[in-house]
């Protein structure tokens, strides 16, 4: 009997953390949450292999290859005779070339 109210009382104080921390927010939607930058995708690498490029820009890894073949200014970087991209700098190319679409 105990342990349950125990797991009523962690609910209850959890439903209240969050309402509040709704409700604080409520005029600023564009406000950061605390607890949504704990499950950000910042841990992602920065730097993106080129056989993982295809993944990154949704395309086959033909298509990667040979867009990659034909703009040789692509931002990209040599580190140990190996080719990395730049997320932030591949996905600000790959925006301009769209046409900012």
């Amino acid at each position: 009997m105990l342990v349950e109210f125990i797991w009523l009382g962690l609910a209850i104080a959890a439903a209240g953390y969050f309402i509040g921390d709704g409700l604080k927010n409520f005029n600023n939607p564009n406000a950061k949450d605390h607890l949504s930058d704990f499950f950000d995708d910042d841990d992602e690498p920065e730097l993106i292999k080129e056989s993982d490029v295809h993944h990154f820009m949704g395309i086959s890894k033909e298509d990667a290859k040979n867009l990659l073949l034909e703009y040789p200014d692509i931002p990209h970087v040599f580190i140990n005779n190996n080719v990395y991209y730049p997320k932030l700098k591949l996905r600000k190319w790959l925006t301009e070339q769209l046409g900012g679409r």
